[in-house]
């Protein structure tokens, strides 16, 4: 397995949007299309920056993942939209690339003490992938979605020790 995560483009933009969640996930995330709307219309506010990117083993897209974030703050970094391909799920990709993503994030923003996500409450898969690798309950509701934060100071320290 060769994970990288590249900026979604004018070059694989249509390779993203053929993306897609099995059937009985469909309620669970948006479909790649809303997450690039997103940083168009900023549904977030203004303040918000969206980055998507494409999940990639080697030269073949499997997943989208998009990272949104306000600028100086320790705790306004989400990551959002994540999905592996219906056809590339269980082969250990999602793991892969959440690590990625959390890494990109604290090299890219040292600032950022939190990162939080949301996960639908019939997402048991997701659910515990989130709670493996150390994002908790934060008892906030977006609708069907709680919000999950991992604390990245203490996740660098059980790093660490390990």
């Amino acid at each position: 397995m060769d994970i990288k995560l590249m900026p979604v483009n004018r070059k694989n933009w249509e390779e993203a949007l053929a993306l897609q969640v099995l059937d009985q996930q469909q309620g669970f995330v948006p479909a790649v299309a809303v997450s690039l709307a997103k940083i168009y219309i900023k549904p977030d506010g203004e303040q918000v920056e969206y980055i998507p990117f494409a999940i990639y083993d080697g030269n073949r897209m499997v997943g989208f993942i998009m990272h949104a974030y306000e600028v100086n703050t320790a705790g306004g970094y989400w990551i959002n939209g994540f999905l592996i391909d219906a056809k590339e799920q269980r082969k250990g990709y999602g793991r892969a690339a959440l690590l990625q993503m959390i890494a990109w994030i604290q090299g890219q923003f040292p600032e950022c003490k939190e990162i939080r996500l949301t996960v639908h409450k019939d997402n048991q898969i997701a659910k515990t992938l989130y709670s493996n690798l150390g994002f908790v309950e934060t008892g906030i509701w977006f609708g069907d979605e709680e919000v999950m934060k991992l604390n990245v100071q203490l996740n660098l320290q059980v790093k660490r020790r390990g």
